[in-house]
C-alpha cells in the first residue's frame, strides 16, 4: 500500500496533530519523519489538551503503530518527559511505540551550542528554540552525530564522550557567557538514555517495506512546516530539516513512487513564531484579536506567534513543492466576529505584480495585494455539519479551492476531535 503523508504548509502550528489523532483510525502505522522536539503537536479530547514533541500523534489510539523514522532527531531526556506523562495516564506505549535506529540523538552539548551559536548573533538570531536541533543535524551531514543504534554497541559511551568533548572545544570558540554544568546535564541525560534503551529499536526502512507489502496503510506524519523547511522555506529563518514531503521519502526510507496522498494542513489565517519575513503580518487590533482568540502561543516555546491573514501566494507554493492532494484547514472558528476578512492573492514585488513567492520576501522587496471578503459572526465551535456553516465562511472556503484547484476536505471549527466537519 502506498504511504500516505500529513505536513504543514505554513510557518509550523497549523494543527497537525489534532487532524494525524482524526485520521488515525484509518491507518495501521503512523510515522514521524523529522524534526525533533522542536515540534509541538497539540491534541484535544474527552476535556483534556495533550502536546507531544517527538512521539507520533497516534500514540493515544491503542490499535496504531507508532514509529519515530530515522529523519528525526531524539532528546533522550525530552522524550522520557513525554513518556512520563503518558503513563500517567495510562498509556501502554511500549506495546505500540517503535524507534528507528538510524535516527539521530540530541546531546547536552548540542543545546549548549545551540544557545551559543544564537547568543552569538545578536540582534541576527533566527530565532531558535534552542532543543539543539541545527546542531544535531549538522553532526548528522557532518558525518559525527550519535545514533539510536549506536547504543547498542558496547563503545556507545566512548563515541559520545569525543563528540561531547569536541562540542565544549566549540562553544568555547564562540566566545559568549554560557553557563552550564555539564556533569549535572549528563546525570540527567544517561538516565534518560537508560529509559530509552528499553524501547524497541527497529531498522526502520525495512520495517515500512514489510509492512507495505502486507498491506498496513501508513500515515507519515511532518512536523513544523512547508515554509520553514531548511532548502524551501524563507532561509535562514527555517528549521534544519526537509519539511516538505520529499523528506518524507529521505526520513523513512519509503520511495517516491509509494507516496499516495498528501494531506495539506493550513489556517484559515496565517501565524509565525520567532524571526523571519511574514508579509501578511498584522501589527493592528486584527492581529491581537487573532491571537487572543486563537490562543497563539508555541507549544513548544511558549512565545507567542505572530498573526496575519491568510497568504495565498505562499500557501500556492506549498501545496506546489508538496503535491498535495487533499487540504485541511484549521481554526476557521477563530474568524467568527471579523466584519471584513483579506486574503494575500498577489505580492507587488520590486515594482512588478506577481503571484508566486519569490527567492526573497522580506518587507522592503514585498507588499501583499488583498482581495476582500465578507465576516461572519456566527459560533462555528458547535456545528458539525457542511451544511451549518455560514454563506460567508463556505464563500470563503469555495474561493480558496478555486485559487489552489485542490479540495478542502476537512474543516476544523474547534481544538478537539470532534469539532472536526468533513466535507
Amino acid at each position: 500500500m502506498a504511504v500516505d503523508l500529513l505536513l504543514g504548509l505554513q510557518w509550523g502550528d497549523e494543527g497537525k496533530g489534532k487532524i494525524v489523532d482524526v485520521l488515525t483510525s484509518k491507518y495501521n502505522i503512523i510515522a514521524r519523519f523529522q524534526g525533533g522536539p522542536n515540534a509541538g503537536h497539540t491534541l484535544v479530547f474527552n476535556g483534556k489538551k495533550h502536546v507531544l514533541h517527538t512521539i507520533p500523534s497516534g500514540i493515544f489510539h491503542d490499535e496504531a503503530t507508532n514509529l519515530v523514522g530515522n529523519g528525526v532527531v531524539i532528546d533522550p531526556v525530552i522524550f522520557k518527559k513525554e513518556l512520563d506523562k503518558l503513563e500517567e495516564q495510562d498509556v501502554d506505549y511500549r506495546k505500540s511505540l517503535l524507534i528507528s535506529r538510524k535516527a539521530h540523538i540530541i546531546l547536552p552539548t548540542h543545546r549548549l551550542l545551540d544557545a551559543a551559536s544564537e547568543a552569538s548573533k545578536g540582534k541576527a538570531k533566527i530565532g531558535s528554540t534552542l532543543k539543539g536541533i541545527g546542531p544535531t543535524y549538522m553532526d548528522k551531514t557532518g558525518r559525527n552525530g550519535l545514533r539510536v543504534g549506536d547504543l547498542e554497541l558496547d563503545t556507545w559511551k566512548d563515541k559520545y564522550r569525543a563528540l561531547a568533548d569536541k562540542h565544549e572545544s566549540m562553544i568555547d570558540f564562540y566566545n559568549v557567557d554560557i553557563q552550564y554544568d555539564l556533569k549535572e546535564l549528563e546525570t540527567e541525560f544517561f538516565a534518560a538514555v537508560k529509559v530509552l534503551k528499553s524501547l524497541k529499536f527497529i531498522d526502520s526502512e525495512e520495517y515500512i517495506y514489510q509492512a507495505q507489502k502486507s498491506g498496513q496503510s501508513i500515515l507519515a506524519e511532518g512536523a513544523q512546516g512547508s515554509l520553514l523547511d531548511i532548502d524551501f522555506g524563507t532561509y535562514p529563518f527555517v528549521t534544519s530539516s526537509n519539511t516538505t514531503a520529499a523528506g518524507a521519502c529521505t526520513g523513512l526510507g519509503v520511495a517516491p513512487n509509494q507516496i499516495g496522498e498528501v494531506f495539506g494542513i493550513f489556517k484559515a489565517y496565517t501565524t509565525r513564531v520567532g524571526s523571519g519575513p511574514f508579509p501578511t503580518e498584522l501589527f493592528d487590533e486584527v492581529g491581537e484579536t487573532m491571537g487572543r482568540v486563537g490562543h497563539e502561543f508555541g507549544a513548544t516555546t511558549g512565545r507567542a506567534r505572530r498573526c496575519g491573514w491568510l497568504d495565498l501566494v505562499a500557501l500556492k507554493y506549498a501545496c506546489q513543492v508538496n503535491g498535495v492532494t487533499q487540504l485541511m484547514m484549521m481554526k476557521a472558528d477563530v474568524l467568527s466576529g471579523f466584519k471584513n476578512l483579506k486574503v494575500a492573492t498577489a505580492y507587488k514585488y520590486k515594482g512588478e505584480t506577481i503571484t508566486h513567492l519569490p527567492y526573497n520576501i522580506e518587507p522592503e522587496n514585498v507588499e501583499p495585494i488583498y482581495t476582500d471578503f465578507k465576516g461572519w459572526k456566527e459560533d462555528l465551535t458547535q456545528m458539525s455539519d457542511q451544511s451549518t456553516l455560514p454563506k460567508e465562511l463556505n464563500d470563503y472556503i469555495a474561493f480558496l479551492e478555486k485559487e489552489l484547484e485542490i479540495p478542502i476536505t476537512i474543516v476544523s471549527v474547534g481544538p478537539d476531535r470532534k469539532q472536526t466537519i468533513f466535507r
